[in-house]
């Protein structure tokens, strides 16, 4: 008997994240000694706190380097339910928290729980690109919700009305949103809550940037009365707390969803890092101030790139909301004949400007690049001085 070579169809659901191949292929050309300005990854340039690394160091040097329990420690989770009702006034216990290996991977899990065969999952669109992936990956089926850019991207309860269907199971909603820096108004996000738990509907609320908000206070639907029931929280600390390498994510949701992803979980990953929990603790129970600092120097670099962004000719980009992103239109570049598509765009601002952008195609957009303000003011000068030059070379 020979074996075949044959992959499993299901892995053919997915493609490789566009936004870490940006970031592979950028680094590929650092590697070589290219000067490359990365406007690709969606990753803090801040270091992780002193305090939170510090308590790290206390869990390996006390030994606390073994298994933990599937769904994350007790402390741990005790400390996420006090941190969300502190920030927002919900009040959920451990049983109905999960730790996973980052948001994304409490997204995946989600959807593997929650999903059968068929069952529509509403994104609105631009969407971050897991989401797609991760759904058709679970059998389910995206119904994509495109939103209006002269609107500012927003995602409203009429929009997702329009797309909801008897075999809607899940609407996906990002606030503040990657990639387009779009936040839904509280009472916006109230309407569509009670649409969707009206209609026996789950509604995921993806919290990722929820602390970086320029304008009003952080949000969360699930503090509504009645939301614990069919609202279901992804959250993180990698961006709150300059954490993305430690891999530390959660979800919050009924204890029976929460129970089924511990049951996925202790059959795939077991549990998150040991000493990456301890240092969750203490970013959750320790000071805040980091976060404040950082969404400071945020709003700065937003609106020095929003400001170079719309100097360009034929570049327009709509103002973000929150998050670190700014998602410029580039429509006009694309129609000049020379570069058809945010793809073309992106690789030939890689290989003639050594800029990294992400393509809207990625998004579901095919407009747009997405470009990432989580890095220092000297890069943005430089990386825009670069695209600069090179829109007006294209155009030319």
């Amino acid at each position: 008997m020979t074996v075949t070579n044959e992959l499993a169809e299901r892995i053919s659901r997915i493609s490789v994240s566009a936004t870490m191949r940006v970031a592979a292929e950028a680094e590929k050309l650092k590697a070589e000694g290219v000067d490359v300005v990365d406007f690709g990854a969606g990753e803090p340039d801040f270091p992780t706190p002193d305090n939170i690394k510090r308590a790290a160091i206390r869990a390996i040097e006390q030994d606390f380097t073994k298994y933990t329990a599937s769904g994350g420690t007790l402390e741990l989770r005790e400390a996420i339910c006090e941190r969300h009702r502190l920030d927002f006034g919900t009040r959920y216990t451990p049983a109905e928290c999960v730790v996973s290996v980052g948001g994304k991977h409490v997204i995946f899990n989600l959807m593997q729980v929650l999903l059968n065969e068929g069952d529509e999952v509403v994104i609105p669109v631009p969407y971050w690109v897991t989401y797609k992936d991760v759904v058709q990956y679970a059998g389910g089926r995206c119904v994509f919700a495109p939103t209006d850019e002269q609107e500012g991207f927003a995602v409203t309860a009429a929009l997702i009305e329009r797309h909801l269907t008897p075999r809607t199971r899940i609407v996906i909603v990002n606030s503040p949103a990657n990639p387009s820096g779009a936040v839904v108004d509280p009472e916006e996000f109230a309407r569509i809550f009670h649409l969707t738990s009206r209609r026996g509907i789950w509604l995921l609320t993806d919290e990722c940037y929820c602390h970086f908000l320029y304008a009003g206070k952080p949000f969360s639907v699930a503090s509504l009365p009645g939301a614990s029931a069919s609202v279901v929280v992804a959250g993180s600390l990698s961006k709150t707390y300059a954490m993305t390498g430690w891999r530390i994510g959660f979800g919050l949701a009924p204890a029976p969803v929460a129970a089924a992803i511990v049951k996925l979980q202790s059959q795939s990953t077991s549990n998150p890092t040991s000493i990456a929990q301890k240092a969750g603790v203490e970013a959750l129970r320790g000071p805040q101030d980091s976060v404040a600092r950082m969404l400071e120097e945020y709003r700065r670099r937003r609106d020095f790139v929003v400001q170079r962004l719309r100097s360009i000719p034929g570049i327009g980009c709509a103002e973000p909301k929150g998050a670190f992103y700014a998602y410029p239109n580039i429509g006009s570049v694309l129609r000049n004949g020379r570069i058809r598509t945010t793809v073309e765009f992106a690789e030939q601002l890689l290989e003639r400007a050594r800029v990294a952008v992400v393509p809207g195609e990625a998004f579901g957009t095919s407009e747009h690049v997405r470009i990432s303000y989580a890095t220092s003011m000297r890069e943005l000068e430089r990386g825009l001085d670069r695209l600069h030059r090179f829109v007006v070379e294209a155009a030319g």
